[in-house]
């Protein structure tokens, strides 16, 4: 199974991608399998991304003229400015995702920055959606699990004011399912719950996938009806398990 089915991913609009874990990973996963299935996907970031990120997914354009040229040669791109001070992707202007949408239909876009942690808790600024996208996908990784929320988790502080304590307290299941259904955590101005999905990404052995299992149900008890997705981005057949109730 692939992940644009594991995810039920509308075909059309923008699917954002918030949390921590393999954002990028899968934002090229999701692009790749649209292309493998000879459909158009346009990539893009609304905060920060490295280059080498953009380009993986497609040749990268900033202004309207790059964003035709990429469709008429191609299936895929890769929508971004660039920030002179560190030569990082950020994102473009409003008018080349407005007509990247329209040219090539389904767009994945980064959303939200970890620093390469496997969960995060949004700053007041954050996340950055795409006005009106179709879906949100929280992304976590269960490496985080067994760990201290100082160790595993962008914005710690925040996130332990949130659920309520201290950094040295070690992640469970329930405490990231809790981070990831919060209205202040990644189901931050989501809104509707049928808009919004869970990838926990790592689920790399059967110690993990039963640690997925378990986030699952804590998830889907905090929000009912949640499409729950365990993965192993790293790995060709990364589907492990979708859990829907």
């Amino acid at each position: 199974m692939e992940l644009l089915e594991a995810l039920a991913l509308p075909p059309e609009g923008w699917t954002c991608l918030v949390g921590g874990g393999g954002k990028s990973s899968l934002m090229l996963r999701l692009v790749r399998e649209r292309i493998g299935r000879g459909l158009t996907a346009l990539a893009a970031t609304t905060t920060h991304i490295g280059v080498e990120q953009g380009r993986a997914a497609g040749p990268l354009v900033g202004i309207l003229e790059e964003l035709e040229a990429a469709r008429r040669a191609g299936l895929a791109a890769c929508a971004a400015g660039t920030e002179p001070e560190t030569g990082k992707l950020i994102a473009p202007p409003p008018e080349v995702l407005e007509r990247g949408l329209a040219l090539f239909g389904f767009g994945v876009a980064e959303a939200d920055g970890a620093k390469r942690l496997p969960m995060k808790a949004p700053a007041g600024h954050e996340p950055c959606l795409i006005p009106g996208c179709a879906a949100v996908v929280a992304v976590a990784g269960l490496s985080a699990l067994g760990r201290p929320i100082g160790e595993t988790c962008h914005r710690p502080h925040l996130a332990c004011a949130l659920l309520g304590v201290g950094e040295e307290t070690i992640v469970t299941p329930a405490l990231l399912a809790r981070l990831l259904t919060h209205e202040a955590g990644q189901f931050k101005g989501v809104g509707d719950p049928k808009k919004f999905r869970v990838l926990l990404n790592q689920a790399d052995g059967p110690e993990a996938l039963d640690l997925a299992r378990e986030t699952a149900r804590d998830v889907q008890t905090w929000l009912p009806g949640v499409r729950v997705v365990a993965a192993a981005l790293r790995e060709t057949d990364c589907v492990k398990e979708v859990f829907v109730c």
